[in-house]
């Protein structure tokens, strides 16, 4: 394998520093005691680059590699693979990066993208499992279907149905099996909406009509609503020649959240104004009676991390909730919690439904560093919430929500992240009791080799 030459970029080394072997480790060290229900996978999606970039590199460049801790009767085994794309087989071949980066974009060479492509399918932001698929995906393009053991299999079109990007965020209704999801794109249609069946037909494919081409990382659902928030991060498609940024924050423009029928169209779609702001991930959304909940962590316009390679510094999201009351035609909006985090989540199982506990990741810093120092568990019945800080020298993932199948209550499960030691870089999957997150860890796992930090985590229960 190759080593990037990691000089220059915070991205390229520290926590972030690629790896560039592919393992497989079984009997992992553990320290206290897993619990007997947690049983499945924990699978975590990052950029690592193979090959040194051919211009100024941000996180969202890197080619993906997924990374894998499984739980089975005791044994724990660990397990890591590239996302073997188009492009990355390409430059294999070369021995050389081929594309641009999201600062200084590129088109590559004619007989690159003959095979490959415009823009390299890293598949490196999020993995989610529905109707027996693993898909790992990057919002640009099509997703990647993955194998049970991480080999890649490939680009997922849904029979020929699927032709331009999709999101890396669909949501998965566990209630009727649907996986929502949608894709945009800085040339028309800007925004196209899908629905797949539970068995994994994509049934309903229709464009959403929008003014400008905007950035839309992720949307969220309710049992019979998506919603989408389009708000003035515009792409600049003059910026494809020039080598610049390819996205801008023009609040000239305004900001809306548009509500439409989960197999609607741009006619049936309801857009309502409210004040400037930008979402990059959603907890969840609910209905009560004709009143449509949504949670999420919020900024006043669009992080820099999504544009630049250099955002620290920038002020983070703060937890907020939104109730958008369908009769009267009106929003009303709060704050949460002063507390700033992102990567935000719930239990998966009352995703589209009612949820009374959100999980955010708090940190020092913001920007593309993805330095999480702990947990934050809000009940939204009581109005309280709780903390759970690692020590001053660990950073953390995201946090994903792993339910006890013996479980009654939401909060009945465990939250599961990887932890870096910043001295020493050795890395645990530490296991925390979601029911009170204060308490020390129940377990961690020893990884048997430092995991670089990336971006989002699954967790793909056993037998499903």
């Amino acid at each position: 394998m190759t080593a990037v030459d990691v000089q220059g970029s915070p991205y390229l080394s520290g926590a972030m520093e690629p790896v560039f072997d592919e393992r497989d480790d079984v009997r992992l060290k553990v320290t206290g005691t897993l619990p007997a229900g947690l049983r499945g996978t924990f699978l975590r999606n990052g950029p690592n680059p193979q090959f040194a970039p051919t211009g100024v590199y941000h996180p969202f460049d890197g080619d993906g590699m997924l990374h894998a801790v499984t739980f089975d009767d005791g044994d724990v085994r660990y397990r890591n693979r590239w996302i073997v794309s188009r492009g990355l087989t390409a430059e294999r071949e070369r021995g050389t990066a081929l594309f641009g980066g999201m600062v200084q974009f590129k088109l590559p060479e004619p007989d690159v993208i003959a095979v490959a492509g415009v823009i390299k399918n890293t598949g490196n932001t999020h993995t989610i499992r529905h109707a027996g698929r693993t898909l790992a995906m990057l919002e640009a393009c099509l997703p990647t279907q993955i194998a049970d053991d991480l080999s890649t299999v490939g680009e997922c079109d849904f029979g020929g149905k699927l032709s331009g990007p999709f999101t890396a965020h669909p949501k998965v209704d566990p209630f009727s099996g649907e996986m929502i999801s949608f894709g945009y794109s800085p040339f028309p249609p800007y925004l196209r909406y899908y629905v797949v069946s539970a068995d994994g037909d994509l049934v309903h494919n229709v464009g959403i009509d929008l003014d400008m081409p905007v950035m839309v990382h992720d949307f969220v659902v309710t049992e019979h609503w998506t919603i989408f928030f389009d708000s003035p991060a515009v792409f600049q498609t003059s910026a494809l020649s020039r080598g610049e940024p390819l996205v801008r924050w023009e609040p000239e423009r305004g900001t809306r959240i548009g509500v439409m029928p989960r197999f609607g169209d741009s006619d049936s779609i309801r857009w309502f104004d409210v004040d400037n702001q930008y979402v990059v991930h959603f907890f969840n959304a609910w209905e009560d009676g004709s009143t449509v909940h949504i949670a999420a962590p919020r900024t006043n316009e669009m992080p820099d991390a999504l544009a630049t390679a250099d955002p620290l510094g920038a002020e983070g999201p703060l937890p907020w909730k939104w109730s958008i009351d369908l009769d009267r035609g009106v929003v009303a909006d709060a704050q949460i919690d002063d507390v700033e985090g992102e990567f935000p989540r719930v239990n998966d199982l009352l995703a589209t439904r009612p949820t009374r506990y959100l999980y955010n990741n708090p940190a020092e810093t913001w920007g593309m560093s993805f330095d999480f120092n702990g947990v934050v568990k809000y009940d939204l019945d009581t109005g309280l919430s709780t903390r759970h800080r690692y020590a001053s020298n660990e950073i953390a993932g995201e946090h994903v929500f792993a339910p006890n199948p013996d479980g009654t209550d939401e909060d009945d499960g465990w939250l599961l992240s990887m932890v870096i030691d910043r001295a020493t870089r050795e890395t645990d999957l530490v296991v925390l009791d979601a029911r009170d997150v204060t308490a020390d860890p129940i377990a961690r796992v020893h990884m048997p080799r430092r995991v670089p930090i990336g971006f989002h985590v699954s967790w793909l229960p056993a037998g499903n």
